[in-house]
């Protein structure tokens, strides 16, 4: 039986479902060959096409008219500021509705790299009529720009650089791995100001927002995943990118808290996601097996089917029951650093099992685009690298056992 806050959270995703159902599927239908033809989805350079973004901000559009979209903004600028608990739940309930290889139902949550999160309540006032009342509509994006081609899960190891020279930040460095960059209209970048600070690791990283049509910035190229002939990441180059004083956000010296504020959102984003993307693949993979035959006898019969589709429901188990625990805590206001990392490293690779199993219990038509499990394969191969690789969220836990953290 559901808690109060769990029936509240299950209300809201119940809305966000039927929001999807009355504005985006219409949308989908409509637009079909565009969004299931690559050569259309995507544009010569590799981004989305300029349709297929025309799309999307109708989504963002409409789903901040009807309230959903800055739900995990903070209050102080017109969101609900909703925590842990609420941005599992609604991102595993939207995943399991939707299932993988839609690109129009993401857009009606705002996602903590691309659209309205905290960071805006850290944004100088100056620009609150402006940025965040953009961002907060939904008809412009935002992205993320902290990775570097040399500093990927060691961020401490950044060398994009801002110096001061007036009442302006001058910007120069490489990102890479920076979600939605190609068609942001602002970038959240995160630049050395205090080398000594940063070289012991005691701060000397500074965020700055930075408009992408200033001069200097540039997308270089997009990075296309699986073999794709388009895609969502980019690399992208500052060359004396000058800004104001006014568009430094939070604290001097002070961003590289600001960035794992992020990252931990982006953990139990991955966790709702993961869990809702490997429920919807045990149900269509449970629904196969049931009607197809092998030898007389529906194939979920066979204890090598059977026996993949237990396992995958007790990874889901597993993965739900600890991320909600993990996210109650945060909601305490616990730190929950190791519960946070095994959640993150464990329900990205449980998904991953689960699709793989999935694939290969419904045979070859597992592989075809029809059933979409490859789409939901390539996501949960993805998730294991993306805001902290399997790897590093093992070394985190070990490091948090080292010093006692042995509690449970």
């Amino acid at each position: 039986m559901l808690d109060s806050a769990e029936a509240e959270y299950a209300e809201l995703v119940e809305g966000i479902n039927a929001f999807v159902k009355r504005m985006v599927v219409p949308l989908e239908n409509a637009n079909r060959e565009l969004l299931d033809n690559p050569r259309l989805t995507f544009d010569k350079r590799g981004g989305y096409s300029a349709p297929v973004l025309d799309l999307m901000r109708q989504v963002r559009e409409a789903s901040a008219k009807a309230g959903y979209y800055a739900m995990f903004a903070p209050e102080e600028v017109g969101g609900e500021g909703l925590g842990a608990l609420a941005l599992f739940s609604v991102w595993e309930g939207l995943s399991h509705s939707a299932g993988p290889g839609r690109l129009l139902p993401d857009q009606v949550i705002g996602h903590w790299t691309s659209g309205p999160s905290f960071l805006l309540g850290e944004v100088h006032p100056s620009l609150r009529d402006g940025v965040i009342e953009d961002v907060m509509s939904g008809a412009s994006t935002v992205c993320f720009g902290m990775s570097e081609p040399d500093a990927g899960s060691d961020a401490w190891a950044m060398s994009t650089k801002a110096v001061r020279d007036g009442d302006d930040w001058v910007l120069n460095g490489t990102k890479q791995w920076t979600s939605n960059a190609a068609h942001a209209k602002y970038a959240f970048v995160w630049a050395v100001t205090d080398e000594g600070m940063k070289r012991e690791r005691k701060g000397g990283i500074t965020l700055f927002l930075v408009p992408t049509d200033t001069p200097g910035f540039a997308v270089d190229s997009v990075l296309r995943l699986f073999e794709h002939v388009g895609g969502n990441e980019t690399i992208l180059s500052l060359n004396d990118v000058r800004i104001p004083d006014t568009y430094m956000v939070g604290t001097l010296n002070e961003g590289f808290g600001l960035a794992l504020r992020g990252v931990s959102n982006g953990r139990m984003y991955n966790a709702g996601h993961c869990v809702g993307m490997a429920r919807w693949a045990l149900e269509e993979a449970n629904r196969y097996t049931g009607v197809r035959k092998a030898f007389g006898k529906p194939i979920a019969d066979y204890q090598g089917v059977s026996f993949k589709l237990a396992d995958s429901a007790m990874d889901i188990y597993a993965s739900k029951t600890m991320s909600v625990d993990c996210a109650r805590r945060l909601d305490r206001g616990e730190r929950a650093l190791k519960e946070l990392n095994m959640v993150k490293a464990y329900t990205c690779e449980a998904c991953f099992r689960v699709f793989d199993r999935c694939m290969q219990v419904c045979g070859a038509m597992g592989l075809t685009n029809e059933m979409r499990f490859v789409a939901g394969w390539h996501f949960a191969r993805m998730v294991r690298v993306a805001d902290g690789t399997d790897e590093v969220m093992r070394r985190n836990i070990a490091s948090s056992l080292r010093k006692g953290d042995v509690a449970f």
